[in-house]
């Protein structure tokens, strides 16, 4: 079989709901990102034979087929193809999972993974609300129903649920909240993100023009009691806004080839794609399958925690990374070494290639082999990907 190497890997900067990137169609912005993949890879736009793209809220200017819509606003031609994809918050590491599929089969050579949302302008929830608005269903069938019957699911409730689990107290999340900006502080300050950002034109509402190239989300004046200050999200719970993901707008996207598609590009790859796992789990506590899911991907690979030089677990409750590091024994310094979704901001859809680009702009830069992504899914689902540097 064939290997997946990953040879070009982009973001935007994020930005909060209603600030700077507000004013971007999300197929726009999509598309800056896969304009940016050709231009790093040294690709031709037509060789690129499939984009596949993760969004959560297919919905609105997020609708029909959003990755069709992010090539015909990009400088591929018309005769690429694309399809969008949801597993939830993991829409895009599955993405990079399919396209890596797709080439290690040898159907294709030259594959672009991405995602997207603008959860400013396609609100996060609202393809759910929507229908009960207008009289329609909802999600939860009858048949799932009996099987969990007067069950919600949330991802509230199954952050609060990992919270109690693993007995992780207020205190300790809101000391990993705390981390998570100053570790995207230092590594802004530092420009570790520098290689991996597109920088995006915007426009100011007095029409100014500027460059967004900053994750808008970073709390540049950080402090530990103010995180400890911020309202419970839940009553007797102990979660806040403060330890939890931000609402975010972004894109992001890599590009993933095989032998040949080497051999076509003439050029050396950043990682390659060393293995790749997707479990289910209980979907009432939802969060919590990252950990099993994280176990069962060392097995298969014959591996140890230990034998990762670094880890991206998405950030999307603090008390999801902070179990995970608890359940494996993952060596903290190795984990989100630039930040998280709770600092850098978590675009859904687009979450899982922005996580796999900065996993491997930190590889270099560290000069390290091995770096696993995992992340959990609404559901309760987890991908797992392990890369290795080249």
């Amino acid at each position: 079989m064939a290997e997946a190497y990953i040879v070009a890997a982009a973001r935007t900067a994020g930005g909060r709901k209603g600030g700077r990137l507000a004013g971007w169609h999300p197929a726009d912005l999509a598309a800056t990102v896969l304009n940016a993949l050709v231009d790093r890879s040294g690709a031709a736009p037509d060789q690129i034979e499939d984009v596949i793209m993760g969004c959560v809220m297919q919905i609105g200017e997020q609708s029909n087929n959003i990755a069709r819509n992010a090539v015909l606003a990009s400088k591929l031609p018309e005769s690429v193809p694309a399809t969008s994809i949801d597993r939830q918050c993991g829409s895009s590491q599955q993405a990079l999972h399919f396209a890596a599929q797709a080439v290690m089969s040898g159907t294709m050579d030259i594959v672009i993974a991405a995602g997207v949302e603008s959860m400013t302008r396609v609100p996060m929830g609202l393809s759910s609300v929507l229908p009960e608005k207008n009289g329609f269903g909802t999600s939860k069938s009858p048949g799932m129903e009996q099987r969990y019957p007067n069950i919600i699911f949330s991802q509230f409730i199954g952050a609060e649920m990992m919270a109690e689990k693993y007995g992780l107290s207020k205190e300790e999340l809101d000391q990993y909240a705390y981390q998570s900006h100053l570790r995207a502080i230092a590594a802004t300050e530092a420009g570790r993100f520098k290689d991996e950002i597109v920088p995006v034109q915007i426009t100011r509402a007095d029409g100014t023009t500027d460059i967004h190239q900053i994750d808008e989300g970073i709390r540049f004046d950080v402090s530990l009691d103010g995180i400890r200050n911020v309202k419970l999200i839940a009553e007797n719970g102990k979660l806040t806004a403060a330890s939890a993901s931000q609402i975010c707008d972004g894109a992001s996207g890599v590009m993933v080839v095989n032998e040949r598609g080497l051999k076509q590009l003439g050029i050396a790859p950043l990682a390659r794609i060393h293995h790749l796992t997707m479990v289910g789990g209980d979907p009432v506590i939802m969060l919590e399958a990252p950990l099993p899911a994280t176990a069962h991907a060392l097995k298969k690979a014959g591996m140890k925690i230990n034998d990762i030089d670094l880890f991206e677990v998405n950030e999307a409750f603090a008390s999801v990374p902070a179990a995970w590091l608890k359940t494996t024994g993952a060596d903290p310094a190795r984990l989100n070494v630039n930040g998280g979704a709770i600092a850098l901001g978590h675009p859904l859809g687009g979450s899982g290639t922005k996580l796999m680009t900065t996993l491997v702009h930190a590889l270099k830069q560290q000069n390290k082999r091995y770096g696993l992504q995992t992340m959990c899914e609404g559901g309760g689902m987890a991908n797992v990907t392990i890369i290795e540097r080249l």
